[in-house]
């Protein structure tokens, strides 16, 4: 019995795989520690699997140093793909850390070795919130696809030309800016002016101790109109993949 192995298939699998497994590493929400890196591996073959009547029609086979080219230019596509998703969902989490900030929660921050964020207690809610609403709606599904198309654009082994993701990464970081503030906004203005009032009522009263009372009050604030940012959070989501996706298919 003989076996007749195709290695031009072999060597376009393990390329595709390279660069699935460099994006499930940095995209939200495979990136999650809490998810095994024995399943993301597995997860890795699956997809590749699943993507190889795509990638392997055109792909030709390649000499040793070739190949190892190859894989290094797949592993860097993978990165580079895996943290423009991330970078469009770090919105989330600097808006959680907005609310921290300005509501007096950022004096009990912690590393969370799982969601690898160093945050208090909105930071991770929000990041949390924002996994398990990606996971439950099948946004993810929709990132995966950006993933599957990307294959399109950028063929196996073509590399890809930084001058679009260089863009990519500078208007990204405008927008999770932006996208940071316009989530936390109402909340800001709220602990805003209630710096303002304990900073009049401190001149009108100046025996009152303003930052005794102010504290209590800012977190009693916070905790009060935080589920108003709860409620936009799903259609947030919905926003934020599709701006993902847009990135995705940006990169040539």
């Amino acid at each position: 019995m003989e076996f007749n192995l195709n290695f031009a298939w072999i060597e376009a699998v393990m390329l595709a795989g390279v660069r699935i497994v460099a994006f499930l590493v940095i995209a939200p929400p495979f990136s999650f520690q809490a998810i095994p890196a024995r399943i993301k591996a597995m997860l890795a073959v699956g997809l590749a699997l699943a993507v190889s009547p795509r990638v392997t029609a055109d792909y030709v086979s390649q000499d040793t140093p070739g190949f190892i080219g190859a894989l290094i230019l797949e592993l860097l596509v993978g990165a580079t793909l895996g943290f423009l998703v991330y970078l469009v969902f770090a919105a989330v989490q600097s808006a959680g850390g907005l609310i921290d900030m300005f509501s007096g929660f950022q004096m009990a921050q912690g590393f969370d070795p799982q969601s690898m964020v160093n945050g208090a207690q909105f930071t991770r809610l929000f990041q949390m919130t924002a996994l398990a609403l990606m996971f439950a709606s099948g946004a993810y599904q929709l990132v995966l696809g950006g993933l599957f198309r990307s294959y399109t654009a950028i063929p196996l082994g073509s590399g890809i030309n930084m001058a679009a993701p260089a863009q990519a990464f500078v208007t990204g970081t405008t927008q999770m800016f932006l996208a940071a503030v316009q989530i936390a906004g109402p909340l800001l203005v709220v602990l805003f002016l209630a710096d303002a009032g304990l900073g009049l009522l401190t001149r009108v009263a100046p025996a009152l101790n303003a930052f005794a009372l102010g504290f209590p009050l800012k977190i009693l604030i916070t905790l009060s109109l935080a589920s108003t940012v709860f409620v936009a959070l799903p259609r947030i989501v919905s926003s934020l993949t599709g701006q993902a996706l847009d990135a995705l298919m940006g990169v040539r």
